[in-house]
């Protein structure tokens, strides 16, 4: 399929150096353009990670650990196919087309929430939630990306796209559950308020969008639609050897340290469990979000150092999962939300990277998306956890014990395909 991101005779290098850019048709576009679809991203990760410190609430008052725990993982039913048929739907039709319902998805998720007395209400505003923000990372990611370079924006080093995504991602995720976490604990209406304010921003995010410039031209007669869903990049060597066994660890690492490790210390977290939980959230994404400012240097193409240091923070973070599930203090706890967010910051930057580089023009979408339906399995971990747990008496920090010799594993598998 020839690629529609770069209008016939535009040339590449358009724009370079200069304040403002050529964009297409003649178009000026200010090389600023990528913070409203990062701003964008932001708010949706917002809202699809405020649930999680409030895990610990719904359980306080008396829902199944089960149950809650299943409900974090239903979000990822709307993202797999949000991100499987949205991201290659947006190199036919166009990034705009398919992110801009995003925020309102993700507004309307937030307000079922808001206004949610039983679980299935509950369980629908997770899954709308889901699918805002399956658009936000194969759609959204894959528009910051090229609205990070020429013609759309001055040139920037390589992977500067990929690292705007992560940390966009990163930060709605830590700040929405820093948020939701302190309100719940300490504030008026604690079910309600915080996923009112995500409505809020999710709202005035999608007002954003209606003039960011679009960087693909609609062309929906250059094939079969079923077509656009294949994504053969998906059969690269690379993809198979060293991103998967990255991707699957991701969050993992994420679910493993703010919703797992926090349930195991309800009894143990002093007066404010709701807070220490939103507090494990902030270590673990704060720790991811660091990282990734810093591995960048790391970087080189060709090799795998980047994914081997990923692989090994998994591998430390989930020791310290063992210790943290054992001894069941504040200190191991947050030890283990550290580790656990470097490998998960790493791990992102490392994947996304070498995306960039495998993936043709277009399907780069359908490639990010395939990424992160692969990353969010992990979210399953802690259900299945609970139902190890529950039907066999498993205790966790034997189950921690298996995760880290599977991240082990996959640590070697890597390090064979230099």
């Amino acid at each position: 399929m020839p690629s529609r991101l770069r209008p016939a005779g535009l040339p590449a290098d358009a724009g370079a150096g200069r304040a403002e850019t050529a964009g297409p048709l003649g178009r000026t576009v200010a090389p600023r353009a990528w913070w409203s679809v990062a701003y964008a991203v932001f708010v949706i990760a917002w809202g699809g990670n405020e649930f999680t410190p409030l895990l610990v609430m719904y359980k306080r008052d008396g829902l199944s650990a089960a149950t809650v725990d299943l409900m974090l993982f239903e979000y990822v039913l709307g993202i797999v196919p949000a991100m499987l048929i949205g991201g290659p739907l947006s190199d036919r039709y166009g990034r705009r087309l398919l992110m801009c319902p995003a925020p309102i998805v993700a507004a309307a998720g937030s307000m079922l929430l808001a206004c949610g007395e039983h679980v299935a209400t509950l369980s629908a505003g997770r899954v709308l939630s889901g699918v805002a923000l399956g658009l936000a990372m194969a759609v959204g990611g894959s528009w910051l990306k090229e609205l990070s370079q020429p013609p759309y924006a001055v040139a920037t080093a390589p992977g500067t796209g990929a690292r705007r995504q992560a940390m966009s991602l990163t930060g709605g995720f830590g700040l929405g559950a820093a948020v939701a976490g302190s309100i719940a604990q300490w504030g008026p209406w604690p079910g309600t308020l915080p996923y009112l304010i995500n409505s809020g921003l999710c709202v005035a995010a999608a007002a954003s969008l209606l003039a960011t410039p679009d960087t693909v031209t609609r062309d929906a007669g250059s094939g079969r639609l079923l077509d656009d869903l294949k994504i053969p990049a998906v059969g690269h060597r690379r993809f198979r050897r060293v991103v998967l066994p990255v991707a699957v660890w991701l969050f993992a690492c994420s679910a493993g340290a703010y919703a797992i490790l926090p349930t195991l210390m309800l009894g143990h977290a002093g007066r404010a469990p709701i807070a220490f939980s939103a507090l494990v959230c902030v270590v673990t994404l704060g720790c991811g979000f660091g990282i990734q400012s810093v591995v960048r240097r790391l970087d080189r193409p060709g090799t795998v150092r980047l994914p081997l240091l990923a692989l090994t923070l998994v591998v430390a973070g989930m020791l310290a999962a063992i210790l943290a599930a054992d001894i069941l203090t504040v200190w191991a706890t947050l030890l283990a939300a550290a580790l656990l967010g470097t490998g998960y910051g790493a791990g992102l930057v490392a994947g996304l990277q070498e995306i960039e580089r495998i993936a043709r023009p277009d399907d780069l979408a359908g490639l990010n998306a395939v990424f992160y339906a692969v990353s969010y399995s992990g979210f399953a971990l802690p259900f299945v956890m609970a139902l190890v747990h529950s039907g066999t008496g498993a205790a966790y920090p034997v189950m921690f014990t298996i995760l880290a010799a599977a991240a082990a594993a996959c640590l070697m598998l890597v390090a064979r395909a230099r």
